[in-house]
Parts: structure tokens; C-alpha cells; sequence
């Protein structure tokens, strides 16, 4: 009995090593196949830029005389193109946010200008009354 005992002991720690051992290495292979489409992912997007970078350094592109521009001027034309393309949208944005400013403090003053007329109102039916009561004495 002692060695069924025994035995059984054995065969549940292995059966729980066992477990482990298979949840580690689904964990293993979950984390890899997550650093393998990342790799993928990043070599796409690597290919593209490329592509991109190729396609910039065969685009031609001429100054004023008709000269093609070398490799570094490129690079700087095109530097500064993003740069006034950048500049624009900026300027953009901010004249939307402006707007958008704007358009609260529009409201603000229509409320505080009602606000003020609904004042005099009260004021001028004030001095009527006031006048009424100078009036009457």
C-alpha cells in the first residue's frame, strides 16, 4: 500500500510538473510568435521606407536654371517643403482653435450685454419709479 501511495504521489507531482512545464512553454511560444509578427511588422515598415527613400533618391528635381539638384540639396528642398507643409497646418490648427475661442467669448459678450440691458431696464424703472414718488410729495 505503501508503495501505491508513493507511486501516486510521484505520478500527481509529475502530472503537475508536467502542467507547469506546458504552460511555460505555451507562454514561451505566445511571446514569440508576438516578437515574430512585431519583427514582421517592423520589416514592413522598414520596406516601405525604403521604397520611399529609393524612390526619393531617383525623383528628379531641378532648381531655377534647370540643373538637377544633388542628393543633399534634396534633402534640404525637401526639408524644406515639410517644413512650410508643417507651418501651414499649424497655422490651421491654430486659427480652428481661434475660431472656436472666438466664438465662446462672442457668446460671453452676448450674455453679459444682455445681461446689461436687462440692468438699465431695471435701472430706468427704478428712476420712473423714483420720479413717481418725487412726484407725488
Amino acid at each position: 500500500m505503501n508503495t501505491f501511495i508513493s507511486w501516486h504521489q510521484n505520478f500527481l507531482s509529475m502530472k503537475t510538473k508536467t502542467i507547469l512545464e506546458l504552460l511555460t512553454l505555451s507562454t514561451s511560444l505566445y511571446h514569440l510568435a508576438k516578437r515574430t509578427e512585431l519583427i514582421d511588422r517592423f520589416n514592413e515598415i522598414s520596406a516601405k521606407g525604403k521604397e520611399g527613400l529609393n524612390q526619393f533618391a531617383t525623383e528628379t528635381i531641378t532648381d531655377e536654371d534647370g540643373n538637377e539638384l544633388e542628393f543633399i540639396d534634396k534633402i534640404i528642398f525637401k526639408t524644406a517643403q515639410a517644413k512650410q507643409e508643417l507651418d501651414e497646418k499649424i497655422e490651421e490648427l491654430i486659427a480652428k482653435f481661434y475660431e472656436k475661442v472666438n466664438i465662446a467669448h462672442t457668446d460671453e459678450i452676448r450674455a453679459l450685454k444682455d445681461q446689461l440691458e436687462k440692468c438699465d431696464q431695471a435701472i430706468a424703472l427704478l428712476e420712473a419709479r423714483l420720479n413717481h414718488l418725487e412726484a407725488d410729495k
